[in-house]
């Protein structure tokens, strides 16, 4: 690899598939940046809110989501991320149900997308990047290093997301998860502007039978052998 290029790893897939998590191993077993780019749009709708900006008001978001003021500091807590907005922890923030709400809202809207798209390059620094998403390898980094796709069943998935929830002492419905899914999976792959897509020369991962561990190894070798 030339000197000047900063490597890439890409890492995408759908709700579920364990990519958040697998990111920022990989991103601090490397002492890589690491980009979450769903989070992304939480931000926007977080930074908007807080600069009385209405989620369906496109010409005030645009330049909002093209300048966001955002870092991804990779750590080893329980978590492995934190959320830094306008110079603030938002870890939790972005996470709460009306900032999700207000995400949909905003992650639909094509323009946003495309706005988003040279602030998620910007991320590319050295030593290198993680970049974690949907279209990470297929749309905003193309030229990476490595590109792979995690993916499990949607049974498997809101099995791990059930789970995940109960232990957060949250009160979930398993059926409603898979249903959420089954309808996020339909929805990511069929939009019109960077659909969830595996891309052409992407690894692909099934992780249903695979602990964390192994998927970092896996990864991490793919990486050592390009």
């Amino acid at each position: 690899m030339p000197d000047d290029i900063i490597p890439v790893i890409t890492i995408d897939g759908p709700s579920g598939s364990g990519k958040g998590t697998i990111s920022s191993l990989v991103a601090q077993k490397l002492g890589w940046h690491l980009l979450d780019s769903g989070a992304l749009y939480r931000l926007v709708a977080l930074a908007a809110q807080r600069h009385s900006i209405a989620t369906d008001n496109e010409e005030g978001l645009i330049p909002l989501a093209a300048h966001l003021d955002v870092e991804f500091k990779v750590n080893s807590s329980k978590d492995g991320l934190v959320v830094i907005l306008e110079g603030e922890n938002v870890t939790d923030d972005i996470r709460a149900e009306e900032c999700s709400q207000m995400a949909s809202q905003v992650a639909v809207i094509p323009s946003i997308r495309l706005a988003l798209l040279d602030r998620q390059r910007a991320f590319l620094q050295p030593p290198g990047l993680v970049a974690d998403g949907r279209d990470m390898g297929s749309v905003v980094f193309p030229e990476a290093q490595l590109k792979v796709f995690l993916t499990a069943s949607q049974q498997i998935r809101a099995d791990r997301r059930y789970k995940q929830l109960i232990k957060k002492g949250i009160d979930v419905n398993f059926a409603a998860i898979l249903d959420y899914i089954s309808e996020r999976d339909t929805r990511d792959s069929r939009r019109s502007v960077s659909p969830l897509q595996a891309a052409d020369n992407a690894v692909v991962i099934d992780t249903s039978d695979l602990g964390i561990d192994d998927v970092v190894i896996r990864v991490l070798e793919l990486y050592s052998s390009t």
